[in-house]
Protein backbone atom coordinates (compact mmCIF):
# COMPACT_ATOMS: atom_id res chain seq x y z
CA UNK A 1 0.00 0.00 0.00
CA UNK A 2 2.64 2.26 0.08
CA UNK A 3 3.45 2.94 -3.16
CA UNK A 4 -0.82 3.98 -3.32
CA UNK A 5 -0.07 6.53 -0.98
CA UNK A 6 2.98 8.09 -2.57
CA UNK A 7 1.06 8.63 -6.04
CA UNK A 8 -1.15 10.67 -4.53
CA UNK A 9 0.42 13.55 -4.02
CA UNK A 10 1.90 13.70 -7.24
CA UNK A 11 1.63 16.68 -9.85
CA UNK A 12 -0.58 19.03 -7.42
CA UNK A 13 -0.08 22.42 -6.57
CA UNK A 14 -2.74 24.29 -4.21
CA UNK A 15 -2.51 28.38 -4.86
CA UNK A 16 -4.09 29.67 -0.93
CA UNK A 17 -6.88 31.65 -1.98
CA UNK A 18 -7.12 34.86 0.26
CA UNK A 19 -11.17 35.53 1.44
CA UNK A 20 -12.79 39.01 0.47
CA UNK A 21 -13.81 40.66 3.41
CA UNK A 22 -17.71 41.81 2.30
CA UNK A 23 -21.17 41.77 3.77
CA UNK A 24 -21.72 38.35 3.45
CA UNK A 25 -20.35 37.98 6.82
CA UNK A 26 -24.10 39.12 8.14
CA UNK A 27 -26.09 36.67 9.99
CA UNK A 28 -28.93 36.61 7.58
CA UNK A 29 -26.66 35.08 5.18
CA UNK A 30 -27.71 31.28 4.31
CA UNK A 31 -25.20 29.79 1.84
CA UNK A 32 -25.92 26.17 0.77
CA UNK A 33 -23.44 23.87 -0.60
CA UNK A 34 -23.93 20.38 -2.14
CA UNK A 35 -21.12 17.76 -1.92
CA UNK A 36 -21.42 15.29 -4.64
CA UNK A 37 -18.51 12.87 -3.81
CA UNK A 38 -17.74 8.89 -3.51
CA UNK A 39 -16.67 7.28 -0.21
CA UNK A 40 -13.74 9.77 0.74
CA UNK A 41 -16.65 12.21 1.09
CA UNK A 42 -19.18 9.99 2.64
CA UNK A 43 -17.04 9.31 5.23
CA UNK A 44 -16.35 5.58 4.67
CA UNK A 45 -15.17 3.60 8.12
CA UNK A 46 -16.50 6.02 10.62
CA UNK A 47 -19.86 7.87 11.01
CA UNK A 48 -21.17 10.67 8.78
CA UNK A 49 -20.57 13.57 11.60
CA UNK A 50 -16.81 12.69 11.47
CA UNK A 51 -16.49 13.64 8.16
CA UNK A 52 -15.18 16.52 6.29
CA UNK A 53 -18.71 17.45 4.71
CA UNK A 54 -20.13 17.76 8.58
CA UNK A 55 -17.02 19.64 9.82
CA UNK A 56 -17.19 22.12 6.64
CA UNK A 57 -20.72 22.66 7.89
CA UNK A 58 -19.71 23.38 11.21
CA UNK A 59 -16.48 26.00 9.95
CA UNK A 60 -19.22 27.59 7.63
CA UNK A 61 -21.43 28.21 10.47
CA UNK A 62 -19.03 30.57 12.38
CA UNK A 63 -19.19 32.78 9.85
CA UNK A 64 -22.59 32.53 8.26
CA UNK A 65 -24.85 30.57 11.11
CA UNK A 66 -27.37 29.61 8.80
CA UNK A 67 -25.88 27.84 6.38
CA UNK A 68 -26.01 24.19 5.42
CA UNK A 69 -23.77 21.85 3.88
CA UNK A 70 -25.62 18.34 1.79
CA UNK A 71 -23.57 15.43 1.36
CA UNK A 72 -24.83 13.05 -1.18
CA UNK A 73 -22.04 11.26 -1.91
CA UNK A 74 -22.16 7.44 -1.97
CA UNK A 75 -19.46 4.93 -1.64
CA UNK A 76 -18.30 3.65 -4.65
CA UNK A 77 -19.92 6.12 -7.09
CA UNK A 78 -19.17 6.79 -10.54
CA UNK A 79 -18.99 10.19 -12.49
CA UNK A 80 -22.13 8.52 -14.05
CA UNK A 81 -23.52 7.53 -11.45
CA UNK A 82 -23.57 11.26 -10.22
CA UNK A 83 -24.30 12.83 -13.40
CA UNK A 84 -27.57 10.67 -13.20
CA UNK A 85 -28.36 12.16 -9.55
CA UNK A 86 -27.48 15.56 -9.77
CA UNK A 87 -30.98 16.95 -11.41
CA UNK A 88 -32.99 16.32 -9.14
CA UNK A 89 -30.64 17.58 -6.33
CA UNK A 90 -30.09 20.56 -7.56
CA UNK A 91 -33.76 20.78 -7.77
CA UNK A 92 -34.16 19.62 -4.47
CA UNK A 93 -31.41 21.91 -2.67
CA UNK A 94 -30.82 25.18 -4.97
CA UNK A 95 -27.26 25.20 -3.68
CA UNK A 96 -25.50 28.28 -4.00
CA UNK A 97 -22.08 25.76 -4.70
CA UNK A 98 -21.88 22.46 -5.86
CA UNK A 99 -18.45 20.38 -4.70
CA UNK A 100 -17.91 17.20 -7.35
CA UNK A 101 -15.43 14.50 -5.72
CA UNK A 102 -16.00 12.24 -8.24
CA UNK A 103 -13.98 10.38 -10.70
CA UNK A 104 -11.44 8.13 -8.57
CA UNK A 105 -13.59 4.90 -9.01
CA UNK A 106 -13.73 5.90 -12.93
CA UNK A 107 -9.99 5.72 -12.40
CA UNK A 108 -9.78 2.51 -10.52
CA UNK A 109 -12.14 0.64 -13.36
CA UNK A 110 -10.01 1.82 -16.44
CA UNK A 111 -13.16 4.29 -17.49
CA UNK A 112 -12.46 6.38 -20.67
CA UNK A 113 -10.87 9.16 -19.60
CA UNK A 114 -12.59 11.17 -22.43
CA UNK A 115 -15.92 10.19 -21.07
CA UNK A 116 -15.12 10.92 -17.14
CA UNK A 117 -14.08 14.37 -18.81
CA UNK A 118 -17.15 14.51 -20.45
CA UNK A 119 -19.28 13.77 -17.27
CA UNK A 120 -17.43 16.27 -14.97
CA UNK A 121 -18.18 18.77 -18.04
CA UNK A 122 -21.99 18.11 -18.00
CA UNK A 123 -22.31 18.05 -14.19
CA UNK A 124 -20.33 21.84 -14.12
CA UNK A 125 -22.72 22.64 -16.77
CA UNK A 126 -25.90 21.43 -14.82
CA UNK A 127 -24.92 23.15 -11.28
CA UNK A 128 -23.88 26.82 -13.41
CA UNK A 129 -27.15 26.64 -15.22
CA UNK A 130 -28.74 26.49 -11.91
CA UNK A 131 -27.18 29.20 -10.72
CA UNK A 132 -24.40 27.28 -8.56
CA UNK A 133 -20.94 27.58 -8.39
CA UNK A 134 -18.62 24.77 -9.07
CA UNK A 135 -15.89 23.31 -7.73
CA UNK A 136 -14.33 20.53 -8.60
CA UNK A 137 -11.99 18.60 -6.73
CA UNK A 138 -9.20 16.33 -8.89
CA UNK A 139 -8.07 12.88 -7.89
CA UNK A 140 -5.35 10.60 -8.96
CA UNK A 141 -4.85 7.12 -9.54
CA UNK A 142 -1.92 4.63 -9.02
CA UNK A 143 0.72 5.02 -11.67
CA UNK A 144 0.42 1.11 -12.05
CA UNK A 145 -2.16 2.15 -14.90
CA UNK A 146 0.23 3.81 -17.54
CA UNK A 147 1.61 7.07 -17.45
CA UNK A 148 -0.53 8.17 -20.67
CA UNK A 149 -3.77 6.92 -19.05
CA UNK A 150 -2.42 8.52 -15.74
CA UNK A 151 -1.90 12.21 -17.27
CA UNK A 152 -5.44 11.48 -19.33
CA UNK A 153 -7.23 11.30 -16.21
CA UNK A 154 -5.36 14.14 -14.25
CA UNK A 155 -6.39 16.10 -17.23
CA UNK A 156 -9.94 15.48 -17.47
CA UNK A 157 -10.12 17.38 -14.02
CA UNK A 158 -8.28 20.18 -15.73
CA UNK A 159 -10.03 20.18 -18.63
CA UNK A 160 -13.86 20.16 -17.54
CA UNK A 161 -12.82 23.40 -15.07
CA UNK A 162 -11.43 25.10 -18.14
CA UNK A 163 -13.92 24.42 -20.76
CA UNK A 164 -17.25 25.05 -18.00
CA UNK A 165 -15.52 27.64 -16.36
CA UNK A 166 -16.09 25.82 -13.01
CA UNK A 167 -12.84 26.07 -10.26
CA UNK A 168 -10.22 23.45 -10.05
CA UNK A 169 -9.76 22.87 -6.67
CA UNK A 170 -6.53 21.39 -4.30
CA UNK A 171 -6.63 17.45 -3.91
CA UNK A 172 -8.18 16.80 -0.85
CA UNK A 173 -5.46 14.51 0.28
CA UNK A 174 -2.27 16.38 -0.26
CA UNK A 175 -0.02 15.97 2.56
CA UNK A 176 -2.44 13.26 4.26
CA UNK A 177 -2.09 10.48 1.78
CA UNK A 178 1.64 9.53 2.43
CA UNK A 179 1.00 9.11 6.53
CA UNK A 180 -0.08 5.83 7.43
CA UNK A 181 -1.64 6.96 10.54
CA UNK A 182 -4.01 9.54 8.54
CA UNK A 183 -5.37 6.43 6.17
CA UNK A 184 -7.35 3.58 6.90
CA UNK A 185 -5.55 0.09 6.42
CA UNK A 186 -6.67 -0.39 2.65
CA UNK A 187 -4.29 2.61 2.16
CA UNK A 188 -7.25 4.52 0.06
CA UNK A 189 -9.57 5.67 2.64
CA UNK A 190 -9.07 8.46 5.05
CA UNK A 191 -8.85 8.25 8.92
CA UNK A 192 -11.50 10.14 11.50
CA UNK A 193 -8.33 11.75 12.60
CA UNK A 194 -7.70 13.24 8.82
CA UNK A 195 -11.14 14.60 8.50
CA UNK A 196 -10.44 18.05 10.14
CA UNK A 197 -7.41 18.18 8.00
CA UNK A 198 -9.34 17.77 4.64
CA UNK A 199 -11.68 20.32 5.83
CA UNK A 200 -8.78 22.89 6.25
CA UNK A 201 -7.54 21.91 2.83
CA UNK A 202 -10.95 22.42 1.32
CA UNK A 203 -12.06 25.43 3.71
CA UNK A 204 -10.37 28.41 2.16
CA UNK A 205 -11.45 27.69 -1.30
CA UNK A 206 -15.41 26.73 -0.70
CA UNK A 207 -15.78 30.14 1.39
CA UNK A 208 -14.18 32.26 -1.14
CA UNK A 209 -16.68 31.08 -3.76
CA UNK A 210 -19.32 31.62 -1.68
CA UNK A 211 -18.51 35.21 -0.72
CA UNK A 212 -17.99 35.66 -4.55
CA UNK A 213 -21.54 34.39 -5.47
CA UNK A 214 -22.92 36.05 -2.54
CA UNK A 215 -21.26 39.53 -3.94
CA UNK A 216 -22.65 38.59 -7.44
Amino acid sequence: MHALRVWLLLGLVWLPISLPASATDSPEIAPRVLVLGDSISAAYGMSLEQGWAALLERRLRERWPASSVVNASISGDTSAGGLRRLPDLLAEHSPDLLVIELGGNDGLRGYPTNKLEENLTDMAELAIKAGAEVLILPMEIPPNYGPRYTRSFRESFENAAETTGATLGPFLLDGIATYPNLMQKDGIHPTVEAQPLINNILLPVIESLLAQHRLS
